[in-house]
């Protein structure tokens, strides 16, 4: 008996593209918060406790209840659509670890700077890291509770961003609001590449 082509081709498994997006900002901010709320594995965490040692160089003004602090990264994934997933890396907030950062930004597509504006000054360095490699970054505003809430074009004007740099408020504990914070930074560094892009000649 000869079998005929079925009607129905088989639809090949979707290899979904991987895209890298770090998660910076200073101390306390929320990075570990937003990796763990988003990722849809267990993320990886590299925490150690606060101890009276680095009491001198830790600066806890306005998080004192922190207790411990990410020492290397956080990894977490997330599938956006089943033909794209992204795969987040926090780095770590206090300036003595900031060396891993060149690596930790190898091949990155882009990043979000999360902010605290109690703290609002504690995320300038990361925004001037993102913006002298020319990396496409979003700003994200994490809404703490008795933390004063100011417009985005208000934080825009007090980080002294670029007009194109997206500028949102999200809430670091819920899964939804950090997911769309990542669409906003995916769409951001798609633009940016498209314009970038030198034309072609024929």
């Amino acid at each position: 008996m000869a079998f005929g082509r079925s009607s129905r081709a088989k639809q090949r498994p979707v290899e979904p593209i991987t895209l890298k997006i770090l998660v910076a900002g200073g101390f306390g901010v929320g990075k570990t918060t937003a990796v763990g709320a988003v990722s849809e594995i267990r993320p990886l965490r590299t925490e150690e406790r606060l101890t009276e040692a680095g009491r001198p160089v830790d600066d806890l003004a306005g998080v004192e209840s922190k207790t411990t602090t990410t020492v290397a990264m956080d990894f977490g994934r997330i599938t956006l659509r089943e033909d794209l997933v992204l795969y987040l890396f926090g780095t770590p907030g206090q300036d003595r670890f900031w060396f891993l950062w060149d690596e930790l930004a190898q091949g990155a597509l882009g990043a979000v700077v999360l902010a605290d504006t109690r703290r609002l000054e504690d995320c300038f360095a990361a925004v001037d890291y993102f913006e002298r490699r020319r990396i496409p970054f979003t700003v994200a505003v994490n809404c703490f509770q008795g933390a004063g809430r100011f417009p985005a074009q208000t934080v825009r004007a007090a980080l002294d961003l670029d007009p194109g740099v997206p500028v949102l408020l999200c809430d670091a504990r819920d899964r939804a609001s950090v997911r769309d914070v990542l669409v906003a930074v995916v769409e951001h560094a798609l633009e940016r590449a498209a314009r970038d892009r030198p034309p072609v000649t024929t």
